[in-house]
């Protein structure tokens, strides 16, 4: 599904393969502090004149929480860089953070903008996010030296206190209503922002508020802040997570059945718990954890110090609570577990193979009913056996080549999908990462993905990396095309020509899923803007050519749009990512072809507040 490590699989018509386990992550800083005190905040905190800083509890569980600032350009002119000032109440520490440099003097915190991340056009926002321990709020906010509300202190007028708790009660479909404590004020409290998920949604006079309009089957977090007769706003109240009945079928928390589902690798650095900190936990469907390997006619562990071994801190975990060094599970797996104690919609299969590791299939499928037997029996291992709900194998690829060359034949990978049925029963998942390239003859034509379709719940179809600087002298073109366009490098390498080519070979509609990149193909030495350009090799990247859609969207945001997906042109550097707005846009089409959902490759390319992901999520319902 794109780029980074040698266990990662590239998604090009021919891939050049990782070197070693990429652990660099542009735009992402892990701050090494407390923060438990962000927790409860979510009102436009103070901030500058042409500027502010709103402070959002994202998670409280107890013993921590985790938060985000968002700051935003309200002025007429270009921010260079940011600052946020804060203070903590004796107790309150942050203790990670990302997207930004924080730092303290006793109880008094400095949040500074990162390289790639310090400008900010007028009307445009940004957010850093963090973790924390204590109970604390944070107070006397500044941005860029002034308040973070855009507006003037009021010396002798104190801000309002915390609201209660809300409670939830009369929960439907699609409402909920919220009750809560009154705040207090030395000078009058006159209303409240009621807060869903950190944006405001309502504000009352009163203190009760029913929310309608939900989804169905979705979950939400509730917050609420007080304003005084000033209007200045005091700290958050706790949370209050609510689910809305309803929904069902396995598919978006929507209720519409759709999936979306996400890769999550196991070499970071992005942990199960950022999942529940960006608010991805509550609109995805499913994870595919990438990756076992396959050696020997085998499935084997990938990972065995990530995947069940890696003990985590409380900040870094899930719940909150430390691993013990003699706890029986411990690493991702076991996040896993807690995260789905918390989010029970979500479903998660263990994926073998990918790029790199693809290269074990043609041996295993020699003897295809052992192989299932070996892979059921480590997806079943009593230790982690209620973490996962099924396999998914990300063969690449049968019959073709890849990494390297399969000579398997074209019923090699119907006969391994029937294997893996009968070995793991009706209950368990069972799916695939296929190729989409659609041409006549490519590698669609290879394997018999009609004939095994039957055995299968979904085929994951890797709509993206069609394109890329392993041609290095370009023509410059869209990675991931929704559809073609005058120009394009080759015929059939596009999403529609490969969902219309399966569904030829009688792949029901309901059974594809749209595949999405959260990263960016890219070159340099290109001075055409619009595709087709000429280059004189890969631009610098997290890996050369490819760059996470977090940092491309600041370091060089989209300049135009091409066959349903953007490209951007900056300095010498051409570069094409999905935007939230085309993958809304690819959505829509998804619905209209009658695709079971989608899904992308990976949750680490997205933002701290996930908004890919909510744009998949959004644009399924």
């Amino acid at each position: 599904m794109s780029t980074e490590t040698p266990r990662r699989r590239l998604r090009s018509p021919r891939s050049v393969t990782r070197s070693g386990r990429a652990k660099a992550v542009a735009g992402v800083t892990a701050l090494v502090l407390p923060l438990a005190a962000m927790v409860g905040l979510a009102a436009p905190a103070e901030a500058a004149a042409s500027a502010t800083a709103t402070y959002t509890k994202t998670q409280d569980w107890g013993s921590g929480f985790g938060a985000n600032w968002t700051i935003k350009n309200t002025g007429t002119t270009t921010l260079t860089s940011w600052t946020v000032e804060w203070d903590f109440p004796a107790g309150t520490k942050v203790t990670s953070a990302w997207d930004a440099t924080v730092t303290n003097s006793a109880n008094h915190w400095t949040a500074k903008n990162l390289g790639w991340n310090g400008t900010l056009a007028p009307g445009a926002s940004l957010s850093f996010g963090f973790n924390g321990s204590g109970t604390g709020a944070p107070s006397g906010c500044k941005l860029n030296g002034a308040p973070c509300d855009g507006g003037s202190t009021n010396p002798g007028d104190n801000a309002p206190s915390a609201p209660g708790k809300p409670t939830a009660s009369d929960i439907t479909d699609t409402s909920v209503k919220l009750t809560w404590a009154a705040a207090t004020d030395d000078k009058g409290v006159k209303n409240y922002d009621v807060k869903r998920d950190g944006a405001t949604v309502a504000t009352v006079t009163g203190t009760t508020y029913t929310n309608t309009g939900l989804a169905a089957g979705t979950d939400y977090s509730y917050t609420v802040v007080a304003r005084d007769t000033a209007d200045q706003t005091g700290p958050a109240s706790a949370a209050t997570a609510v689910r809305t009945t309803g929904g069902g079928g396995g598919g978006n928390p929507g209720g519409n059945g759709k999936i979306n589902l996400g890769y999550f690798t196991n070499w970071g650095p992005y942990t199960v718990k950022n999942l529940v900190t960006s608010g991805s936990a509550s609109k995805i469907t499913h994870i595919n954890y990438a990756f076992g390997n396959v050696q020997n006619g085998k499935c084997t562990v990938g990972d065995a110090y990530a995947d069940y071994e890696k003990s985590f801190t409380a900040d870094q975990s899930v719940d909150g609570k430390a691993d013990a060094w003699d706890q029986p599970l411990r690493g991702h797996f076991n996040q896993l577990r807690k995260l789905k104690t918390q989010y029970p919609h979500i479903k998660v299969l263990w994926s073998f193979g990918g790029w790199t590791w693809s290269g074990g299939f043609g041996q295993a499928v020699q003897n295809p009913t052992a192989f299932a037997q070996s892979c059921y029996d480590l997806v079943e291992d009593p230790r982690w056996a209620d973490v996962f709900d099924g396999i998914d194998l990300d063969w690449e690829y049968p019959n073709a080549c890849g990494l390297t060359c399969d000579t398997s034949g074209p019923a090699a990978f119907r006969n391994m999908m029937q294997a893996m049925r009968a070995k793991f029963g009706a209950d368990n998942l069972i799916t695939a990462a296929i190729t989409a390239d659609g041409s006549n003859g490519g590698k669609l034509d290879a394997a018999d993905y009609g004939g095994a379709v039957q055995y299968i719940n979904w085929y994951d179809v890797m709509t993206y990396d069609f394109f890329g600087a392993w041609a290095a002298q370009g023509p410059t073109a869209p990675h991931s095309p929704l559809t073609s366009y005058p120009g394009i490098p080759a015929q059939g390498f596009t999403s529609a020509d490969a969902i219309a080519k399966l569904k030829a070979k009688g792949v029901p509609a309901n059974k594809l899923l749209l595949g999405i990149g959260f990263y960016g193909r890219g070159w340099t030495g290109v001075t055409q803007s619009a595709p087709g350009g000429t280059a004189t090799g890969p631009a610098a990247g997290v890996e050369p050519g490819n760059q996470y859609y977090k940092v491309l969207k600041t370091t060089c945001p989209a300049t135009g749009t091409i066959a349903g997906t953007a490209y951007a042109h900056c300095g010498t550097d051409w570069w094409s990512y999905d935007t939230p707005a085309t993958v809304t846009s690819k959505m829509g089409w998804a619905k209209s072809q009658g695709l079971g959902g989608a899904f992308f490759w990976e949750f680490n390319g997205d933002t701290v507040d996930g908004e890919l992901v909510g744009a998949i999520s959004n644009g399924l319902k």
